[in-house]
């Protein structure tokens, strides 16, 4: 039997290509859609892979007709919150604007099936902690906002055409790798708590910045909740299969429903390393709320979704394993 083709922008990123392997062990075959100006052409370990941009029109529905594309998993977009604050027209432009561009191709091509990668930035502080998916959306920087943007863009369309449904994920703090250290976050410049401070722990920063302690949290530190990639991946593929089954526009949050500030975390990857490295107290970065923690009830409840790696240390093993083994092969590459 032919497997069904779901295309995946941005596939060649850290959780596109964590859900692209994940899609392809349950039957699929994902087409991968990345332009690569972060994401990575050995991140995508199976499937298709196409190079381009979502904003390439022709080519979006050149791709959807060739594969006989039915459902896509959007991830291509800017992530950066203290970027997205300095550059806010490139965040509107790459999460918004082209993104509508991707929406209008997949509607003029007969997609019913969406699954947006949202944030929990479209909170930007809540009143209430954990928040749950009914709290106002009231981002506190451009790139919560311009996935404000995009969420009522899907919600507008999927009202106006009822045979296309959605759902948006919205994130918590995603960290962690593949258990097999096959995949991982692979960035240039990378911005992740845990990335920076494993990186500096093999020695590859001499210090670890912490943004802020003087937050009206317990140690002064953020808290996030943070959620391992590989559960997060699963979330998608149950948001395609209820997408599939029920065909119903929904919005779920996706984390653990457990706070860990920025000082836990530190500690615990110095226990996870053996390695004491330097941490430095800085200002706060501009756009960054105190506390985001996931009210995730109603994705168990609806969804199925049944969190297996909710363990702060289990995620930083998997990370460091991933680390280190990029480290090896940046030495063997000199």
């Amino acid at each position: 039997m032919a497997r069904e083709n779901i295309l995946v922008t941005g596939g060649a990123g850290y959780i596109g290509s964590h859900v692209a392997r994940d899609l392809y062990g349950k039957g699929f075959n994902p087409v991968v859609l990345d332009n690569l100006s972060t994401g990575c052409r050995d991140n995508v370990l199976y499937g298709d892979f196409v190079l381009g941009n979502i904003n390439d029109g022709p080519l979006v529905a050149r791709t959807i007709r060739e594969y006989n594309i039915r459902g896509v998993i959007h991830f291509a977009a800017s992530i950066v919150v203290e970027e997205s604050v300095s550059r806010p027209l490139e965040y509107y432009e790459n999460n918004s604007l082209n993104a509508f561009r991707l929406v209008k191709t997949c509607i003029e091509n007969d997609i019913r099936e969406f699954v947006f990668s949202s944030t929990a930035a479209v909170y930007g502080i809540p009143e209430k902690v954990p928040v749950p998916e009914t709290a106002p959306m009231i981002p506190i920087n451009p790139y919560g906002k311009s996935k404000v943007v995009t969420e009522m863009l899907l919600q507008d369309v999927s009202v106006a055409y009822p045979g296309f449904h959605y759902i948006a994920l919205r994130y918590f703090n995603v960290a962690g790798a593949d258990g097999e250290a096959r995949l991982g976050q692979n960035y240039r410049k990378p911005t992740h708590l845990m990335t920076l401070a494993l990186r500096t722990a093999l020695g590859d920063y001499p210090e670890l910045k912490i943004f802020g302690r003087d937050y009206p949290t317990p140690d002064g530190t953020a808290v996030r909740d943070y959620i391992h990639i590989d559960d997060l991946s699963a979330a998608h593929l149950l948001a395609l299969g209820y997408l599939k089954n029920e065909k119903k526009s929904r919005v779920f949050n996706c984390g653990y429903g457990v706070g860990r500030s920025v000082a836990e975390v530190v500690a615990a990857a110095r226990e996870v390393t053996g390695v004491d490295f330097r941490a430095v107290p800085c200002d706060r970065r501009p756009g960054d709320a105190p506390e985001l923690v996931a009210d995730s009830r109603l994705i168990r409840t609806e969804l199925g979704w049944i969190p297996r790696f909710n363990d702060l240390h289990y995620i930083i093993e998997t990370a460091w394993k991933w680390e280190k083994k990029l480290k090896e092969e940046r030495k063997v590459r000199k």
